[in-house]
C-alpha cells in the first residue's frame, strides 16, 4: 500500500491576515488604595468608611482607645495601700532617729554645722592649709529678737565658725585616696578599704574620747563646745591628704627623697596645730561675755587655776596628739 504525496504549496501563498475587533472595549485603570488613616479620622473610598468607630482589636497597633501600660497602676488599691505603708514607715524610722538621737546631741544644733555655701568651703580651706596671717579669729555674733541672749553665726556667715561639712568629705577622701595610692604602688587587695576605713574611725573614736575627758576634768558641759571640739577635730585629714598627695608626687617625679615627705608633713602638721591653737581659745579658754551657740550672751569667766589647766590640755591636744594622729594617718 502506497501513500499518496503531498502536493507542492504554491509559489505565492495568499498573505495571513489577524481579526481585527469590532467593538473597542475600555480597561479600567487600576490604581493603588489609599494609604491606611488613623482611626479619629474620616476616610473614604474603597470601602474603609464602614470600618469607622470600630476598635482595633487585640495588641497589635496602638489605636486611640489603647490604654498606657501602666496608666492604672497608681488607681490599683493594692498600689496605693504599698505607698501609704511605705510613707508611714519612713515617717516612723525618721521619727526614731530624732527622738533617739536627741537623747545624745540637739539635731537643730548639727545643723548649724553644715549650714556652708562653697565661699565658705574655699576660704576655710586656705585658712587651715595657710594659718599664718589670717586675722581676726574671733566668731562673730548676733543677738536674738529679745535683744538679750546671742548665738552665733552659722559658718556660712562666719568664716571662722567650724563646721562638719569638710571634715566630713575630707575623711571619705582620705579613704578613697588611701586606697588609689596603695594600687598605683601594686599594694591594693580588697581588705585595705575596709582597713582605711577602719582606721579613720579608731582615731576619730580615740580622739572623742581625749576631748570627753578632757572636757570632763576641765568643767566643759555646754553641748556646743562639745561638737565644736569634734568639728575642730576633723580638720587634720586635710592636712593628711595634703601630705600623701604631695609625697607621692614628688616621690613619682624624683625631687628629694624621705626627707621632703617630712618636710610636707612638718609643715600640714604645724598649720593644724596652729590653726587650733587660734580657733579653739574661745571654747577652752572664754572671756567675759562669750557664750554657745543659742546661749546667753552674759558668758562666764574661768578661775585662774582652770584657765591654767584649760590651756596646758590646749597646747596638749593641739600639738603632741595632733601630731601623734597625723603621723598614724600618714603611714597607711
Amino acid at each position: 500500500m502506497q501513500r499518496q504525496a503531498y502536493n507542492q504549496p504554491p509559489a505565492h501563498s495568499p498573505p495571513l491576515h489577524h481579526p481585527v475587533p469590532q467593538h473597542v472595549s475600555t480597561v479600567p485603570q487600576l490604581r493603588s488604595p489609599p494609604p491606611p488613616q488613623p482611626p479619629s479620622q474620616p476616610q473614604s473610598g474603597y470601602g474603609y468608611a464602614g470600618q469607622q468607630g470600630v476598635p482595633a482589636q487585640g495588641g497589635g497597633g496602638y489605636g486611640s482607645t489603647m490604654q498606657p501600660p501602666f496608666g492604672n497602676f497608681m488607681n490599683d488599691p493594692a498600689a496605693q495601700m504599698g505607698l501609704q505603708f511605705g510613707r508611714s514607715a519612713m515617717d516612723a524610722g525618721q521619727h526614731y532617729m530624732e527622738q533617739n538621737l536627741g537623747r545624745y546631741v540637739s539635731v537643730s544644733a548639727l545643723k548649724h554645722y553644715f549650714n556652708v555655701s562653697n565661699s565658705y568651703v574655699v576660704s576655710k580651706l586656705s585658712i587651715v592649709l595657710f594659718p599664718w596671717w589670717h586675722k581676726p579669729w574671733s566668731r562673730q555674733q548676733r543677738l536674738s529678737n529679745n535683744g538679750q541672749d546671742g548665738y552665733y553665726l552659722p559658718p556660712r556667715e562666719d568664716v571662722n565658725s567650724p563646721d562638719m561639712y569638710i571634715p566630713m568629705m575630707a575623711i571619705v577622701t582620705y579613704i578613697l585616696l588611701s586606697t588609689l595610692l596603695a594600687g598605683l604602688r601594686g599594694a591594693f587587695h580588697p581588705e585595705l578599704l575596709g582597713y582605711t576605713a577602719t582606721l579613720a574611725l579608731v582615731v576619730l573614736a580615740l580622739e572623742l574620747a581625749i576631748i570627753k575627758l578632757g572636757t570632763f576634768l576641765l568643767n566643759i558641759t555646754s553641748s556646743s563646745q562639745l561638737l565644736d571640739l569634734i568639728a575642730y577635730s576633723g580638720y587634720k585629714f586635710v592636712g593628711v591628704i595634703i601630705s600623701l598627695l604631695l609625697s607621692e608626687l614628688l616621690a613619682h617625679l624624683g625631687i628629694g627623697g624621705s626627707w621632703v615627705s617630712w618636710v610636707v608633713f612638718l609643715y600640714v602638721f604645724s598649720a593644724n596645730a596652729f590653726f587650733l591653737l587660734r580657733s579653739l581659745r574661745y571654747v577652752l579658754l572664754p572671756d567675759q561675755g562669750q557664750g554657745g551657740v543659742g546661749g546667753s550672751a552674759a558668758g562666764y569667766t574661768v578661775a585662774r587655776s582652770q584657765r591654767n589647766k584649760r590651756t596646758q590640755f590646749l597646747f596638749v591636744y593641739s600639738y603632741v596628739v595632733q601630731f601623734g594622729f597625723m603621723l598614724w594617718l600618714s603611714r597607711v
